[in-house]
């Protein structure tokens, strides 16, 4: 009977690695099929390797939109992990007047339909001369992901044991070390969840870019992907081999963060 449960399992295993694997091997020969040969049969596998949609997504021009994204997502995952961190920490730990006010005020901003506010942001960073820039960008994306960032760590903060914090007062350490030496490298779990939902977040947005960007020389990758759509056709397989060279650098992020998540757990570890 065991041997039996075991062949099932395998057999169930394989079926689930069919099932989820196959769409990666399918965008994968895709990316090597020419515009005709995808139209004649999607899903047969390219009968001649055409390496046609790697050297249009590896131009010059498009390899600047990928430079842009991470630049875009990257700032705005430093400034709002830097910002959520530190407000935390102070909603979590420290008491102050209105502070579950101002909590509620933040948190409320996850309530807040993003698309609502285009035209308010438009204008406001069109009048401060931020528009057709990187920096532009990078403001509403810091706004918008910090609620829910502050949520998440505030949270945590308040799971760490307040003996840490205590002893550390007792030693003569102010709030500003105990925040730099113990909370914030304990709270290494948040902030590979606040960073990696924020930069998928940051890394596939669309509607603000195209609202607030206009010069070639500073779209980002979702913009950048539209230079392969036509007046009246749409290069199926670039857009493909375009996603697909775009998806690395968040696959990689996910991997990285997903490690630093595990060794937090495992650091932040307290012993009684």
């Amino acid at each position: 009977m065991d041997i039996v449960k075991r062949i099932l399992l395998y057999l169930l295993a394989a079926f689930f690695l069919v099932l989820m694997g196959y769409p990666f091997i399918f965008v994968l020969f895709t990316s090597f099929k020419t515009p005709m040969e995808y139209m004649v049969n999607v899903w047969a596998f390219p009968k001649t390797i055409a390496f046609e949609n790697y050297e249009k997504v590896l131009q010059p021009y498009f390899l600047r939109y990928f430079l842009n994204s991470i630049i875009a997502s990257s700032s705005t995952v430093a400034i709002v992990i830097l910002i959520a961190s530190m407000a935390s920490y102070a909603f979590a730990r420290m008491r102050f007047r209105w502070s579950n006010i101002l909590f509620i005020v933040f948190v409320a901003g996850m309530m807040i339909p993003v698309h609502t506010t285009l035209i308010p942001i438009y204008v406001l960073i069109n009048r401060i001369g931020l528009f057709d820039t990187l920096p532009g960008l990078i403001g509403p994306y810091t706004s918008f992901s910090l609620p829910v960032a502050i949520f998440i760590m505030t949270g945590f903060f308040k799971e760490v044991p307040r003996e840490l914090e205590e002893a550390a007062l007792m030693d003569g350490c102010s709030h500003w070390i105990i925040f730099r030496k113990i909370m914030f490298p304990l709270s290494t779990p948040a902030i590979a969840t606040v960073g990696i939902y924020n930069f998928l977040h940051t890394w596939n947005e669309f509607i603000y870019a195209l609202v607030l960007i206009n010069s070639p020389s500073r779209k980002t990758l979702p913009l950048g992907i539209r230079e392969f759509y036509g007046m009246e056709s749409v290069n199926i397989p670039g857009v493909i081999t375009a996603l697909l060279v775009g998806s690395l650098p968040v696959l990689l992020f996910y991997f990285l963060a997903q490690e630093r998540v595990i060794n937090g757990l495992v650091s932040g570890a307290v012993k009684g």
